[in-house]
């Protein structure tokens, strides 16, 4: 099935100021439509953790590929009264031409690295902008809360739960997408489940109970309504006292009857899920059914998680909802674009943005991400932001240093690490050169990133900081740019 969410052209999926500074392009002619580099990146990681997931990429795609704009969208902006005819008749004819070069979805990724590379005209790059960080900064931002949710919950399955509380379809579905990539198991949003051939889970509402007499004739009828697959909500009345009880009756007659289910269990929707389910536990262990699933749900995130886990709950299965669709705690990821180089006599120029707060002094230039492995264990040491064109040798010392404070440095011994380069080519000419795995297929690479990571990065409370380092020559072209930025500031107000 089409992978989009539905027909809409997203042309128009972008800032006014876009289009504004891309008539300013096309006026100003050829000579300020040169090929400009713009680099997406992040500079905090969410919830105060150690890394984020990037995601989102082939929502991008979609976006590129279909990029047009219609009659219709031509004839909105010229009402606007804003733009020119020979403006709107260079628009009926638009396509992206550029290349852009991404880290592949379900990569564990840091502040400060381009995730996102778009090399192209300065009109194209620039109308791209919006989409990019739309698609890219609420995709990473679910998959990193997901990823948490689902470390909290150790060998468990998570499920996403949060359609109905997600901020719209969109965010809903794409969303959903985005946390079974992080590591969830599957969505009870059907239409999630089909666009992206993810599983769709979930078992039966409060309502469902209601409609019957009683607890154990709904729960009967359920059962054999769905025989291989009987986990059944016990908290609609009184948990311990009448949910389990019945529960366990039903358990006991499918049993009898030679009909017990490949997969049953109980579902807690409220109260304290600790005391619940050990009691819960204890009352099915009894009956014999000690290997009965235990599903909580119930406003759940990774602290409460890992809480209900040191207090020895009996919960083996967790179905999240609103804190994860909406990341609760971090409602945004925070994602940036910026200009790194312009090209002038057929050679890319650096550009610098300066501010007084460092970390958003951004990096200049033609860029690619290496990534850097202890060899011996396989886990993540650091990441080097490096220019284009830059060699390494594994077999040869490795100096790195951190780019701030630049009298910490590390020597890696040659032969001791291996170096894998993050960026891969997506468009190159306008043309889609990258094809894209199935979800559960990015889900799978997803987990063996993290698994990249040392412990101590993956912690709640003070994650380890992976390095992230500028190689030598980028480092140097940025703080020659800055000395230029400052001496000519310095010539100024004299």
């Amino acid at each position: 099935m089409d992978k989009s969410i539905d027909n809409r052209n997203f042309t128009l999926l972008t800032d006014f100021y876009e289009l504004t500074m891309m008539q300013g392009y096309f006026e100003r002619g050829e000579s300020c439509n040169g090929r400009v580099i713009f680099d997406a990146f992040y500079r905090d990681n969410p919830c105060n953790g150690g890394y984020a997931i990037a995601c989102g990429l082939d929502q991008v795609i979609d976006y590129i590929r279909d990029l047009h704009f219609s009659e219709d969208d031509i004839e909105y902006l010229r009402e606007q009264k804003v733009f020119k005819e020979p403006f709107l008749e260079y628009l009926r004819n638009f396509r992206f031409s550029g290349d852009i070069y991404a880290i592949p979805e379900g990569s564990v990724v840091f502040p400060m690295e381009p995730l996102v590379k778009v090399v192209a005209p300065a009109m194209e790059a620039q109308l791209v902008e919006t989409a990019i960080l739309n698609f890219i900064n609420h995709q990473s931002l679910i998959a990193t809360k997901a990823s948490r949710v689902c470390y909290a919950a150790g060998n468990d399955g998570v499920m996403e739960f949060g359609l109905r509380r997600a901020q719209g379809p969109d965010a809903g579905t794409l969303g959903a997408r985005a946390a079974v990539i992080g590591g969830c198991i599957g969505t009870s949003n059907v239409v999630c489940a089909q666009m992206f051939d993810i599983p769709a889970l979930g078992t039966h509402a409060h309502s469902w109970v209601m409609s019957f007499d009683n607890e154990v004739e709904a729960f009967r009828c359920y059962a054999d309504l769905y025989p291989n697959n009987a986990t059944l909500l016990v908290d609609t009345y009184d948990t311990l006292r009448s949910g389990v009880p019945a529960a366990i009756q039903v358990f006991k007659e499918l049993r009898d009857a030679g009909r017990m289910p490949k997969k049953y269990g109980i579902r807690l929707d409220s109260g304290d899920l600790a005391y619940l389910s050990k009691k819960a536990y204890k009352m099915l262990n009894e009956a014999g059914f000690g290997d009965a699933i235990i599903c909580a749900s119930s406003d759940l995130d990774e602290y409460l998680i890992n809480s209900l886990k040191l207090q020895g709950a009996k919960i083996n299965s967790w179905g999240v909802g609103t804190n994860l669709i909406t990341s609760k705690d971090w409602p945004a990821f925070g994602g940036v674009y910026k200009l790194s180089a312009m090209e002038i006599g057929g050679q890319f120029v650096p550009k610098i943005k300066l501010s007084e707060n460092p970390v958003k002094i951004t990096n200049p230039g033609n860029k690619t991400l290496f990534r850097i492995y202890d060899k011996e264990t396989g886990k993540l040491y650091a990441d080097l932001i490096a220019l284009v064109g830059e060699k390494y040798d594994e077999k040869k010392d490795l100096l790195i240093f951190d780019p701030i404070a630049t009298w910490k440095k590390t020597l890696l011994k040659g032969g001791t690490y291996t170096i894998r380069e993050m960026l891969v080519p997506v468009f190159i000419g306008g043309k889609c050169v990258y094809k894209s795995d199935p979800v559960m297929k990015i889900r799978e690479y997803c987990k063996q990133e993290q698994e990249t990571l040392w412990e101590e990065t993956r912690r709640f409370a003070n994650p380890h900081e992976v390095y992230v380092d500028l190689s030598q020559p980028l480092y140097d072209m940025k703080k020659t740019l800055l000395d230029n930025i400052h001496n000519t500031n310095s010539a100024v107000n004299v």
